[in-house]
């Protein structure tokens, strides 16, 4: 009988995710406060990015300092927004996020990935306009639809969807009142099990087979990349 990974090489492994994921969050929060200033109460995005620090157990020492790195109070690297457009296999569309110090080496990780697994890149507006961008607060199973309905028509939000398979619920926003909405959903007593600012296309690409198969492929080597903060894509079916 065949042997599983130790516990060590587990370890391990859950340590180099979480550094993946520190680093990357860090990148935001560099980013946010050099576009927004050091604050996060007149920042929105910082107080997201900081808010994602903490669940996962980030020090606020760590992001302290990386505030700090991007306001100029201590020497740090800068980063900088780009964003990559393209196809994937069965011509989904696929967006890509980056936070990077090289933009030389950055495309060229990218286009890789879209080659290796039979996409392509794309021009800039190639696949963006598939796509919104929004605020997305997520209520589980068993959640209390009309509660959270009438709360987040009270915060401002803009829909509320109800997913009749299982009872879970998104509450849909404007990207700039996500945080006011979240805001008042938590002083309601229904903090969302899960909120983000993201992009969702406007009709789903199905894929099937092989070609799930190489999209799957392509995403997750996008997301497993240190310079990309955020992959978006138009498929469905992916399992």
């Amino acid at each position: 009988m065949g042997r599983g990974p130790s516990i060590e090489a587990r370890k391990n492994a859950q340590d180099a995710q979480r550094g993946k994921m520190f680093t990357k969050i860090i990148r935001e929060i560099s980013v946010a406060a050099r576009a927004g200033g050091g604050d996060p109460h007149g920042n929105p995005r910082l107080r997201s990015a900081i808010d994602k620090g903490l669940s996962v157990n980030m020090t606020k020492d760590v992001i302290e300092r990386a505030i700090k790195k991007a306001t100029g109070e201590l020497e740090g690297v800068v980063y900088e927004e780009i964003r990559y457009e393209g196809y994937g296999a069965g011509g989904v569309a696929v967006i890509v996020d980056c936070l990077t110090d090289n933009k030389v080496r950055t495309v060229a990780d990218v286009r890789h990935a879209f080659s290796k697994f039979g996409g392509n890149l794309g021009t800039e507006g190639s696949v963006s306009f598939m796509f919104r961008k929004l605020g997305v607060l997520s209520y589980g199973e068993g959640a209390d639809e009309e509660r959270i309905t009438e709360a987040a028509i009270e915060a401002g939000a803009d829909d509320v969807v109800v997913y009749p398979e299982d009872g879970a619920i998104d509450v849909l926003t404007a990207p700039d009142a996500f945080a006011e909405v979240r805001a008042a959903m938590q002083a309601a007593g229904l903090a969302p099990g899960f909120a983000e600012v993201t992009m969702r296309a406007d009709n789903d690409s199905e894929v099937a087979g092989e070609t799930a198969e190489q999209v799957q492929k392509l995403l997750r080597w996008l997301e497993d990349m240190d310079d990309v903060q955020n992959v978006y894509s138009n498929a469905s079916g992916l399992g």
